[in-house]
């Protein structure tokens, strides 16, 4: 087996590991496997990630949970930094309507978590903290704030929010083997009418 890991990287070892979890489900993911997949010795993952699978599996749930490249970083972030970019608008462009910017980035996450449903059962005991998911947690509550929230109703309805889009794939993916299951347009369909309804609700 090669001892060549120059091309190996944290990011290589993450969607190499969401590959074999898409086939084989969380529980068929090994450090071993993960090295015969690499090509590489299994301890060559360990000079990425020392403290092992723990480490990997919080790297992991970073990478499906926060979006731009390469997920985020898993460095402790600066929030006022963060929040600071998130206000950040470029050139002269009006934003678009909050509940529209909420929508995209709705419609964006529940894609991204479809995407790598396999590992969904990772996300009910860990929300990495990176750059990317608190900007985006920045952007979520400016926009919250434009459609008149405060204080901690902010809070509670960004809660809300990524509870009812993590909610709404783990529904998709459990039911979706069914015969009688919605297909993709019409689960989608199903996801932007909740959608709506919770949005309306808050405000």
């Amino acid at each position: 087996m090669s001892r060549n890991y120059a091309g190996l990287s944290r990011e290589r070892i993450i969607i190499e590991a969401l590959h074999i979890i898409a086939g084989r489900g969380l529980g068929g993911l090994s450090m071993r496997r993960l090295g015969d997949a690499l090509e590489v010795e299994a301890m060559a993952i360990y000079h990425h990630f020392p403290l092992g699978k723990e480490q990997l599996f919080n790297a992991i749930a970073a990478y499906v949970t926060s979006p731009g490249p390469g997920g985020g970083a898993l460095d402790e972030p600066d929030t006022e930094e963060a929040a600071s970019a998130a206000q950040q608008e470029p050139g002269d462009a009006e934003p678009d309507p909050w509940d529209e910017r909420i929508t995209a980035w709705a419609e964006a996450y529940r894609a991204r978590l479809l995407e790598y449903s396999g590992a969904l059962s990772l996300l009910a005991h860990r929300a990495p903290r990176t750059p990317n998911s608190l900007t985006t947690h920045a952007l979520v509550r400016g926009a919250l704030g434009e459609a008149g929230l405060s204080g901690p109703d902010t809070d509670r309805a960004a809660d809300a929010l990524y509870s009812y889009c993590l909610g709404a794939v783990v529904h998709q993916v459990r039911h979706q083997q069914e015969e009688d299951a919605p297909d993709a347009a019409e689960a989608h369909a199903r996801f932007r009418f909740g959608l709506r309804a919770l949005l309306a609700g808050l405000v």
